[in-house]
């Protein structure tokens, strides 16, 4: 299973037994890759890094160095739930790294999509380059790359455009000292989280919603600037929020808010108030390679969009988009 394309013998994993033997395997070939050395993770707090962690746990214990870095483009509150979760939940050694300032500054004026991925993968690698430096013998990457970032990354593939590149992929530098760990690269989103599950991982940590590498650097289109990257993460807890207070939280597979560089005129006050849009995306898909549109409440999208227009500074639409993969992909850049 070293291969990057799937083997067409490779079963899917669906149920406990063959996630078990898949563990077993994974563990096994890890062990045999790093020995007695010592492995640093990335460790996001999403499902795929969640996994990684808890496999390489099992396989190599405090070998596992995991580096929690706060790009300045999380979720809100997101890096204080990752730390004590997996602090007090999993005793991991973990390092935490607020790289803020160091990030933002990198992508200010940058507007096109790509770049922006190419420099939040290569600050990334940056990033984990100056912790090992502090660290003694840190010679293994371990990564949460799973099989549709190997498929959308393909550049030649029936000499067709690959459709994103991933920073876990594509935005490696040539030069880059650590050899990678990635037992994951094969399994399908859906495949991940039966995995999570055998390994004894909470539920609510396997099924969380997914979460792009760059955060939501993808999500605040065009030239990130802190006041709309703000207003974000603001619409974006008013939606998760109000998700999960309605039971859409676990019916429906992503949801979450992009806001475009532009403004539209509004009214506010009975003066003048130009404002973005907050654009709302619900997705429902199994492999992440198709995806539908969930349907949501009238009545929910009416209260969505009075509370995050009255209590998000710089909104004044909220919009809806209807568009199923293909032909749009999940994430809009």
């Amino acid at each position: 299973m070293s291969s990057n394309l799937r083997p067409e013998s490779m079963a899917r994993i669906t149920t406990k037994e063959l996630a078990d033997a898949f563990i077993a395997e994974q563990v096994a070939e890890v062990r045999k890759q790093v020995g007695d050395k010592k492995v640093l993770l990335a460790l996001s707090g999403g499902v795929d890094s969640s996994v990684v962690a808890a496999l390489l746990i099992k396989a190599i214990g405090k070998q596992l160095v995991c580096v929690h870095v706060n790009h300045g483009l999380m979720r809100k509150d997101e890096s204080e739930n990752v730390i004590k979760l997996f602090q007090d939940g999993l005793d991991a050694n973990l390092i935490y790294v607020d790289a803020t300032d160091r990030f933002l500054d990198l992508l200010a004026g940058v507007a096109d999509p790509e770049k922006k991925r190419k420099i939040i993968g290569a600050e990334f690698i940056n990033v984990f380059a100056d912790e090992a430096r502090k660290l003694d013998d840190i010679d293994y990457l371990a990564q949460g790359t799973i099989y549709p970032d190997i498929l959308e990354s393909i550049k030649q593939a029936e000499g067709k455009k690959a459709v994103k590149s991933h920073h876990n992929v594509g935005g490696l530098p040539e030069d880059l000292k650590f050899e990678l760990v990635e037992p994951i690269k094969l399994l399908f989103k859906d495949e991940v989280r039966v995995v999570g599950e055998a390994l004894g991982l909470p539920h609510a940590m396997v099924y969380r919603q997914p979460f792009p590498g760059p955060g939501l650097g993808v999500r605040c289109l065009g030239a990130i600037t802190r006041d709309r990257l703000h207003a974000l993460r603001e619409a974006d807890a008013i939606l998760r929020e109000e998700f999960d207070k309605n039971g859409l939280a676990g019916k429906v597979w992503q949801y979450f808010v992009v806001i475009p560089d532009i403004k539209s005129v509004g009214v506010k006050d009975e003066s003048r108030y130009e404002g973005w849009p907050a654009i709302i995306r619900a997705v429902n898909t199994t492999d992440a390679m198709t995806a539908t549109i969930e349907e949501i409440p009238y009545a929910l999208l009416h209260h969505i969009t009075y509370r995050i227009t009255h209590e998000v500074e710089g909104i004044n639409r909220v919009l809806m988009d209807l568009t199923p993969k293909p032909i749009g992909t999940i994430e809009w850049e």
